[in-house]
């Protein structure tokens, strides 16, 4: 599988025989790079145009935009529960999809814009998974301490902070990821430009990753 990060909380997954899921795909008010993109389907965590903007996306890609579970090809599948956008049940920002993607024998949670932490039912789901998409900004979502006690909950091999604050998103009310990684502690992260990542070689990954700015 290859995973790239495109900026925010879209990230390009592809299974060994080319299959692409786009997560999270957002607009041009997020200051990223607008590029077009190849994918077969889009998981989009909520309508916020920082998360949906599924125009980008050459062609007709499947939209999975809703609670349940979809089988997309062979050996890729991905199951959605509801959670909520802020710490007050949705009051101030509505719900958010987090969501299981099962791909090349391997589990990947993305936890779109996930604003408080989670009940058993969604731990049950998620718990233990091979790669964890979680933000860490703060403010729209949780923050880097609630996002360390996530990931010591959910127990994930590798972490792939989203949705802080970088060169592009500067005048955002949110945080970088230094937070989080001093919340969190443990080994140093590593930055690539794209991870490479097998069910076979998934032990020998780095625990935190952080990809290149596009």
């Amino acid at each position: 599988m290859l995973i790239t990060w495109r900026g925010h909380s879209e990230f390009l997954l592809e299974s060994a025989a080319g299959y692409r899921i786009l997560t999270d795909p957002f607009d041009d008010h997020v200051g990223y790079p607008m590029r077009r993109v190849d994918a077969d389907a889009a998981l989009v965590s909520h309508g916020h145009g920082d998360h949906s903007y599924t125009e980008k996306i050459n062609g007709t890609p499947l939209v999975l935009n809703a609670p349940g579970r979809t089988e997309l090809a062979e050996g890729v599948a991905v199951t959605s529960v509801e959670g909520f956008h802020d710490d007050e049940q949705g009051q101030k920002r509505g719900k958010t999809l987090l969501s299981l993607i099962e791909m090349d024998g391997l589990r990947l949670v993305h936890l779109g814009d996930l604003g408080c932490g989670l009940s058993e039912e969604q731990r049950e789901l998620l718990n233990g998974p091979d790669i964890l998409m979680i933000p860490v900004g703060g403010f729209f979502t949780i923050d880097g301490e609630a996002a360390a006690r996530i990931c010591e909950s959910l127990s994930p091999r590798v972490i792939l902070p989203m949705h802080y604050k970088t060169r592009y998103n500067e005048s955002w009310p949110i945080t970088g990821p230094e937070p989080f990684l001093k919340a969190l502690g443990g080994p140093e992260p590593v930055t690539v430009p794209l991870l490479r990542v097998t069910k076979e070689d998934i032990s020998c990954q780095p625990r935190i990753v952080f990809f290149n700015l596009p």
